[in-house]
């Protein structure tokens, strides 16, 4: 098997359940649903996509809730992106998916003055929020409750990098039991401190937690901006991914 069909076994059509998400499989779909609700895969045609479409926007926005579609450059039918277009699903921003070795991006050295690794208990996860609302936004109660369950049962880590004892960036590590792939997620360093080799000092810091809980491979979801770190620290390119987002009918 090669590596973007275990990344497609593994990651997508057997995910897990995390805290306040479920996994639900109605025809051709894996879903994820509860605090957040995201179509994950699909095994469609031609011929069945637009009635699995049809059901999402009657069980998500006709329901008022929000629904992300994940499309990945080889799902099939090849034009399943513009058919959600043409029910009312919006595109995000393009990401690739890139995929390295966890014990070679290890070994990148952080940077002298720079103290980055994982967190515990509530002074750590004040930080991590601390840094994620500066670089992404607010975020709610609901979010800050699944992540502190999720460090706490495990499948979970929150990395936080200090520089004069003050946070200035911070990434999830999830860590799916029994796969082969744990992920980087969420990594943001704070405006002041960027270019300064702290978001590769957060990637060195989670594959070294990866490598040594035994993950072969540690990827992530990147953008145009962060592509080239990543490419720099050994990661390969495996697929592109596009979210294509429903929001809830008035």
């Amino acid at each position: 098997m090669n590596l973007l069909d275990l990344y497609d076994r593994q990651m997508r059509e057997e995910a897990l359940p995390t805290p306040g998400v479920r996994v639900e499989r109605p025809d051709g779909l894996v879903r994820l649903c509860g605090a957040y609700n995201v179509v994950l895969h699909s095994d469609l045609t031609a011929s069945t996509a637009d009635a699995a479409i049809e059901a999402q926007v009657r069980r998500f926005a006709d329901a008022g809730e929000r629904l992300e579609w994940k499309v990945h450059a080889h799902d099939r039918p090849a034009d399943l992106s513009a058919r959600l277009a043409a029910r009312g699903f919006v595109p995000e921003p393009e990401e690739t998916v890139m995929v390295a070795e966890a014990a070679a991006v290890a070994e990148e050295a952080v940077p002298a003055g720079l103290r980055v690794g994982p967190v515990e208990g509530p002074s750590g996860l004040d930080d991590f929020l601390a840094v994620s609302a500066q670089v992404f936004g607010d975020w709610t109660e609901g979010f800050r409750a699944e992540l502190a369950v999720a460090a706490a049962e495990g499948t979970a880590a929150l990395h936080v990098a200090y520089a004069d004892g003050l946070p200035v960036g911070a990434g999830r590590l999830d860590l799916p039991p029994g796969k082969a792939f744990a992920g980087a997620f969420a990594g943001g360093v704070v405006p002041a401190h960027r270019r300064a080799g702290v978001y590769r000092a957060l990637v060195a810091t989670r594959a070294a937690q990866a490598a040594a809980q035994g993950y072969r491979y540690l990827y992530a979801e990147a953008l145009v901006t962060s592509r080239p770190i990543l490419a720099k620290l050994g990661f390969s390119p495996l697929a592109t991914v596009q979210g294509w987002t429903l929001e809830p009918h008035p």
